[in-house]
């Protein structure tokens, strides 16, 4: 629509991952770097976290964009991964091109194995790629770390990637999976933009969508720091503002975008708004929990009276068993 008007080719800020759009910060760099890094020298497991918008499945796909322009290199990519263990083992096989229908659990970890073992014979490079694996259950985080057990002496035979929001840093920082986090050899933490960042981003996505490759003024250095205000350096809400500040500009004839119409689609969007994290509602399992430790105190409290009140204190006790479960 606006194409014309300000002498673009393109849509500059799409909010779809186009790897030609990578705007190459040291950090963006870092990740791609250790999560090729990892896969190439087979060190086995590596994560990379980062916030939401700041750009980890645009450098997951410029990732899968080399394994693609090389022969020896078969990927399989999980998005959905909200999926049962049997699930996710029969969504790998057949991402991997291997008969998954009808199987169990046994016979999907053996086909999987004879799998990667062969590739591996081959001098073949095999990944399993998992996005939104902060979603990951603790289950399929465990069938993770079986899989991490294909390996020789001296590698390892299948190559993961977890990409995810800090959640999933939490829960491989949980005790129930620390054999886990103690097999990750590479880790890597996306952060949002800094302003200078930010005007650098926003110049590069003109320029490439520029007829002649010049980089038109329709963003000036105060609107951009108004731009920078409200996304706080997130790649994907700075493509949000910037689209939609383009449509409005656009509108009203507008040669360039002031930082007015930046601050009406702010408002638009509600980016002042500020989230509230919500009250949690205790669930039976704290609840339970509490009731325990209640009695516990109450044991003690009662262990501190003289010793005449010891029959009162077991008819207390009689009392809270036969309401509730032993708490043992």
């Amino acid at each position: 629509m606006y194409k014309a008007f300000y002498n673009l080719k393109r849509n500059p800020f799409d909010i779809t991952p186009d790897p030609s759009f990578l705007f190459p910060t040291k950090r963006h760099n870092e990740a791609l770097a250790a999560l090729y890094y990892g896969v190439r020298r087979r060190k086995g497991f590596v994560v990379l976290t980062g916030e939401v918008g700041t750009g980890k499945t645009l450098v997951l796909r410029c990732l899968l964009q080399l394994f693609r322009q090389n022969n020896d290199v078969a990927y399989a990519y999980i998005f959905n991964s909200r999926l049962s263990p049997v699930e996710f083992l029969q969504y790998i096989a057949a991402d991997f091109g291997l008969p998954a229908s009808g199987k169990n659990k046994s016979e999907l970890l053996l086909e999987l194995g004879n799998f990667v073992i062969s590739r591996a014979r081959q001098k073949l490079t095999t990944v399993l790629v998992v996005d939104e694996a902060h979603h990951l259950s603790a289950e399929i985080l465990e069938e993770i770390r079986l899989l991490t057990n294909l390996e020789t002496v001296h590698e390892k035979l299948l190559q993961i990637l977890l990409v995810g929001q800090p959640e999933l840093d939490d829960k491989l920082d949980s005790i129930g999976l620390r054999q886990l986090k103690q097999r990750i050899a590479l880790r890597s933490h996306l952060e949002p933009l800094d302003v200078n960042e930010t005007k650098g981003y926003i110049e590069r996505r003109l320029q490439l969508a520029a007829m002649n490759g010049h980089v038109p003024a329709i963003f000036p250095a105060e609107t951009i720091a108004s731009v920078y205000q409200h996304s706080h350096g997130i790649p994907r809400l700075i493509n949000t503002i910037c689209e939609n500040a383009l449509i409005a500009a656009y509108a009203r004839q507008m040669r360039a975008v002031g930082p007015d119409v930046i601050e009406e689609i702010a408002t638009d969007f509600r980016l002042n708004v500020t989230h509230q994290t919500a009250e949690r509602i205790p669930d039976a399992e704290d609840t339970e929990i509490r009731r325990a430790a209640q009695t516990l105190l109450d044991m003690y409290t009662y262990l501190q009276k003289p010793k005449s009140r010891e029959s009162d204190l077991r008819a207390s006790l009689s009392a809270r068993l036969s309401k509730h479960e032993p708490y043992i």
